[in-house]
């Protein structure tokens, strides 16, 4: 157990990022209060992977987040493909004599598919926080400091609360974001990749009639000229998760809405020259379609924090979903900071700039990474990546580099690494 801490730490915002946090910080003895603006825990989105490396930062965070994944998440539905991350097609190509696309290549890892549906996954985690620790219906202003070097958050209720750290888990419109950089800063707002996706659920008979059981039952990517589907399984194998991704050169109308609505027939009409039986799956669909613009925080923020208030999850590194990474990684920020916070050298507020700024000089340079690789990638699953194109061995390649350094990390290695920095940094005074 940790010593006691003389301090106290606020998080803002209630998805992934923020509860995962303040469940690891609670389970380490850490006084921690969890702001959120919606009525309850909540996450925009629907379907989402993670990779080996998320796995080990649950672990790291707290057993018990570990086991909330595994209670609602769907593998792959075939034994011979438990470790196949995506079966990666080529949406032109012939159909082989079983009424299947063939396969351009394959991407496995150790962990394989395992698709969830993203509020599942947070009703299950959030048996893991007492209910006393989070304040619901607040959504933040500003932030302020008092005469004492407390730290004020200002919400739009007309209530305030005090504390000595934040930590801004508010997602990619992320307003502590804004506190830190400033309202008029480039990456204070996020910035639109120029996709869009439709997003859609098939249950799983009727997919597999449309496309095959191999296909159906399991985590494909269907490749084409400036788009992309991907499909998995989710709800157990009963339901089939569908993302039609497409790429414009035009505007978004709203960046304050990164919704719209959306008809099937236009989803057809854009994904015409598709094989015939992917067609047919995308039939399926209903009639109205959400469609999601994907912005991504392709302006870098130049810091992670100011003072004692520091940004994790979306609200730092918001990315595209191509590399189906980003969740994973608010979850690896999570672990660094409670191990961070957790240090025996850490005891009050005096150390917390500390610790900030070593969570910044740590994570920062990976988590930006993936914003630019998450949109390269997506640009190589749409045939049009420079120097790639719709070579497939290129392809190939590219992938395999870029989820290696993904998933080919040690969590726990990576909290100690950040641990042994902090204690050189406590050892001299602060430098910001």
């Amino acid at each position: 157990m940790s010593p006691v801490k003389d301090f106290e730490v606020a998080i803002v915002g209630g998805g992934i990022a923020g509860l995962t946090l303040a469940i690891a910080l609670n389970s380490r003895s850490i006084p921690v209060t969890l702001y959120e603006q919606a009525a309850s825990f909540g996450e925009i989105g629907a379907g989402v992977s993670f990779s080996p490396n998320a796995v080990q930062a649950m672990k790291v965070c707290h057993q018990g987040i570990y086991e909330a994944f595994e209670t609602v998440c769907t593998k792959n539905l075939w034994p011979s493909k438990e470790k196949v991350w995506f079966d990666y097609v080529d949406a032109y190509s012939d159909v082989m004599s079983n009424g299947v696309l063939k396969t351009a290549f394959t991407i496995s890892n150790s962990l394989g598919q395992n698709g969830l549906h993203r509020a599942h996954f947070l009703d299950e985690a959030v048996k893991l926080i007492p209910k006393q620790l989070a304040r619901f219906g607040k959504r933040l202003q500003n932030i302020t400091e008092d005469g004492n070097g407390r730290l004020v958050m200002h919400f739009d209720d007309g209530t305030v609360a005090e504390t000595d750290a934040i930590i801004g888990c508010d997602g990619i419109k992320s307003q502590v974001r804004q506190a830190i950089v400033g309202p008029n800063h480039p990456s204070a707002r996020p910035v639109y990749t120029h996709k869009y996706a439709y997003r859609g659920l098939i249950p799983m008979e009727d997919a597999c009639a449309a496309v095959g059981e191999e296909r159906a039952q399991n985590a494909c990517i269907y490749m084409g000229h400036d788009k992309h589907i991907l499909t998995f399984p989710v709800n157990h194998g009963k339901t089939l998760n569908l993302v039609a991704f497409r790429t414009t050169s035009e505007d978004w109308p709203d960046a304050q809405r990164l919704t719209r609505s959306g008809q099937l027939d236009e989803l057809l009409h854009e994904f015409k020259d598709y094989e015939p039986a992917v067609i047919k799956l995308l039939k399926l669909l209903d009639q109205k379609l959400n469609v999601w613009a994907i912005f991504d925080l392709g302006y870098p923020v130049p810091t992670f924090y100011k003072g004692r208030i520091c940004i994790s999850g979306d609200a730092a590194h918001a990315t595209s979903p191509h590399h189906g990474a980003g969740a994973g990684f608010c979850i690896e920020d999570s672990a660094m900071l409670a191990e961070l916070l957790a240090d025996e050298q850490v005891k009050s507020r005096h150390e917390l700039e500390a610790v900030f700024a070593t969570y910044d000089a740590e994570r920062r340079p990976r988590a930006q990474w993936l914003v630019e690789s998450s949109r390269w990638i997506g640009d190589c699953y749409e045939l049009r990546a420079e120097g790639i194109g719709n070579d497939f061995t290129k392809i190939e390649a590219e992938i395999r580099e870029r989820n290696a350094i993904i998933a080919d990390i040690n969590i726990e290695q990576m909290c100690a690494r950040a641990k042994d920095e902090l204690r050189k940094r406590l050892s001299v005074p602060c430098e910001r």
